[in-house]
Formats: structure tokens, sequence, C-alpha cells
């Protein structure tokens, strides 16, 4: 992902959190029952004693082999600021739940085990973390697992009410689906891209132009992104107004980013200078709503383009494919015009053999609204912190991700607000554990940082 001129080119072994009770929308009290109680009893009792403690109990096999017991009486002592039993965890740095807020989310073990819609980065970069736990039923519901979310970026508290109780009534959860088309939308427009051979030992990255099945400008409230294994990014983009008629490419046709012999493609080169980022992911599956009322505006007159990234370090071909829905509104609808934005720093150099931390600043010459926003670097980045910069708030952290391949989309509500003259403080740290030194590029074994967000102003 890079800039507005070149933008990105952008956990069986050892039992956890075993579920034995099935937990189902009949288990959820009604909110005038929960409120009341601290957020930690609810969590014990309307989710580990429901669909934990079952099995993380004394005496049976599986809270013997993962050293946890989830009972009433001892589980609070026994998650807070502990050391989890999977020794590739604790090698890793986690704990089993920590208290220091937003931090600790992505040093909990207890959140990589429950946290099933991140399944994909779980057992593609966690193998030996075990299972998605509960194991043998179903997963948590998306608002058992936001309740906990919660509590833990509230720094874990036992007494006091953090989270929002009413959260429970999300019964929706997470199926699991490795990849099939999705339905298209009932309002908006469905792509597909491939499929397509990614060979042995290599990257495949290209643009490829869709005239679109819609004419005028568009609203976008929805998308939804289904993408084949080994995915490195995909990207939507739009075109600047003034593009030259002789930068727009032909519709339909795949533009590589480089030539055979691993060379840029200078005409592909040349059209990304006209790109507006509109949206894209790491996650190689994403349904991601606009908050209500809210919506990106984009005037359509060239289309979108499609920038899939997808790399294959085996020695056996590989297939690329994905959909794309992009979900529309009527004008009508539509209460608030968001706008995207990317920040991020181009001119940094990892030294061979060393770990160098990055510290980039971008201040708004405006109020921002900020509802959404996440990080992206490659496979060197160890961590990767946001700060407020400037204001009364200089130094307050906002967001940090430790995982550079399945990066958090951080959802807030209500926005963030930044105030004109206040901005972000992007922090990244890399581990350059290579031979020769690294710098910015668009392979995955070169090096970003780049920061994306979607924001509205007054």
């Amino acid at each position: 992902m890079l800039n507005n001129r070149i933008f990105i080119i952008v956990s069986i072994l050892l039992l956890f959190f075993v579920g034995c009770e099935k937990d189902t929308a009949s288990n959820v009290e009604p909110i005038n029952e929960i409120t009341g109680r601290s957020s930690w009893k609810i969590i014990q009792e309307e989710i580990f004693d429901k669909s934990c403690a079952g099995c993380h109990s004394v005496g049976t096999s599986f809270g013997n082999q993962s050293g946890l017991m989830l009972t009433a009486d001892v589980a609070y002592e026994n998650l807070i600021n502990r050391e989890p039993h999977n020794q590739v965890a604790k090698d890793d740095g986690l704990e089993l739940v920590g208290t220091e807020g937003l931090a600790s989310l992505y040093k909990s073990y207890l959140w990589e085990k429950i946290n099933a819609p991140d399944k994909d980065h779980f057992y593609a970069d966690h193998p030996q973390y075990g299972e998605i736990m509960p194991l043998g039923v179903d997963f948590l519901t998306n608002g058992q697992l936001e309740f906990i979310r919660q509590w833990i970026v509230a720094g874990s508290p036992e007494t006091g009410a953090v989270a929002d109780s009413s959260l429970l009534q999300d019964s929706a959860r997470y199926v699991d689906v490795l990849f099939e088309p999705l339905q298209p939308p009932e309002v908006g427009v469905q792509y597909h891209i491939g499929p397509f051979d990614v060979a042995p030992n290599s990257e495949v990255e290209f643009f490829q132009r869709s005239d679109g099945d819609t004419t005028g400008p568009i609203y976008i409230t929805r998308y939804e992104i289904m993408m084949r294994p080994n995915s490195h990014h995909y990207i939507l983009y739009g075109f600047q107004n003034y593009i030259p008629s002789a930068f727009v490419p032909p519709e339909g046709v795949m533009r590589n980013i480089r030539n055979p012999n691993g060379d840029y493609n200078l005409s592909t080169i040349a059209s990304m200078q006209y790109h507006v980022f509109g949206l894209g992911t790491q996650w190689r599956r994403l349904d991601y709503s606009l908050p209500p009322g809210v919506a990106l505006y984009y005037n359509n007159e060239h289309g979108f383009d499609h920038n899939p990234h997808y790399y294959n370090y085996s020695d056996t071909t590989i297939t690329g494919e994905l959909f794309v829905n992009v979900h529309m509104a009527d004008p009508s609808e539509v209460q608030i015009v968001a706008r995207t934005l990317q920040v991020g720093d181009q001119g940094f150099n990892l030294p061979k053999g060393e770990e160098t931390t990055v510290v980039d600043e971008w201040y708004s010459d405006q109020r921002m609204y900020v509802f959404e926003l996440f990080s992206h670097a490659h496979e060197l980045n160890t961590e990767f912190a946001i700060e407020i910069a400037g204001g009364d708030r200089d130094g307050e952290l906002i967001y940090i991700s430790y995982d550079y391949s399945h990066p958090p989309v951080l959802k807030l509500d209500p926005p963030l607000e930044i105030n004109q003259g206040e901005g972000f403080r992007l922090i990244a740290t890399y581990d350059n554990w290579r031979d020769y030194d690294v710098s910015f590029g668009f392979l995955s074994t070169d090096e970003m940082m780049l920061v994306f967000a979607k924001y509205y102003t007054d």
C-alpha cells in the first residue's frame, strides 16, 4: 500500500479453552437480568461457566492438560498476569490476560484462543498454540467476544462495569468457510478476480480495472471480501478525476506490477500515480460495514482498479482468486460522507542484523472523527503502535499490532476525535534478521510502514 501517488502494491497439540456445553442464544439472559453485575462476573457466569468451566475444572483431563481451571472460585486469579501453559506462547511473550489495556489485548493468549474470526491468523502464524476454543462445539458468539474484548481493553478489572452488557444479545457467531463465492449484494456490485496461477517461489501482484455495473457517483456503506489462501493483500482503488485519458487502463486487462525479469512495469507504475485509495485488507475474509448513515463517496467516472497480491514460497503452484462485494446506498440514505486517510514513512532503512524503531508523525489541519484504523507492514515488523500526537492527549496509545500479516482492524465507536493540530505518531519496530539491509518496497520481503483510517469531518 503506498501514499496518494504510489500506494501499496497494500492458532494442535495442547488443548486450552475447551467448551463442553453448547452456548446458544437461549443461554443469554435478558439485559435487565444482567445489569448490576461487574463485567468480570458476567464473563464468568454467562461465558466461562456455560462454555469453558465444564472441562476446565479440577479432575478433568482437559484441565490437567492445559493447567488452567476456570471455575468461579479460581478463574480470575488463574488468568490475570499469568503465563500460559503452552511453551511456544510463553516464549512469544504472551500472558493469559494482562491489565495494560489495549496493549494487553494482542498479547493475550486467552484472546488468541477464543477469537474465532481471526482463525486464519491463528493457524497460519501460530500452529503450535493448539486449537481455537471452545473445542468441538460452537465458537463464542460475536457479542461474547466483543464483551471480553472491551473488558480486556479496559484493563481486565475484577470489579466495575467496563463493557456494554447489551452486546451479549448478539448471538451471531463466526462460521468457518475456507473459500466460496459470495452471494451478490442486493444493492451494489460484485467483482470476481481470477482464478490465476502463482508459480512456486514467487509473488504475483497486478491491477485490473473494472468499469463497474453502475453509472454516476456511488456511496459505499459496506464491503465483503473473500480470498483464497496465501493472499498478502487486496486493495480497491479509484482514480483521480484529472487522470489523462491516455493513462486510463483498459478494462478487464491484468496489468502486472513487474515484468518477467523482475523490473517494474513502467506503464503500470504510471497509472498508479492517479490512484485514490478506497478500501483494502490483509484479512482473507472481511465483512465491514460503515457506521449507520455514513458512506464512502466515489465519483465512479473511471471505475475501480483491483489490486490483489499473492505470495507463494512453496514448491508447488497455487491458485489465487477473490470475490468482492461493494454494497451501495441511495444518496438520500447518506447523512455523513466518509473519507479515507493513508499516512506513513517510505524513507526508512533497516540495517541487517539489527532491531530498528522508526517513528513518523502526521498532523491534521482540521477536526477529524476517526472510526476505523489499521496498520500495514511486512514480516520484519514485530510491533506497530499508534499514539495521539500533539495536544493534551499527546502520547496516548490508541492502536497496537503485533501481527504484521493480519493486523487488527480497529473499529472506534464512538469515533476518535482528532483536533486541528493533533495527529498520529506511528512507532514501528522491526527485527531485520536477514543478512542484508532492507528498505521500503512492494515485495512481501521488502518492508512498509503505513496506517490507514476512515473518518469524517465537521
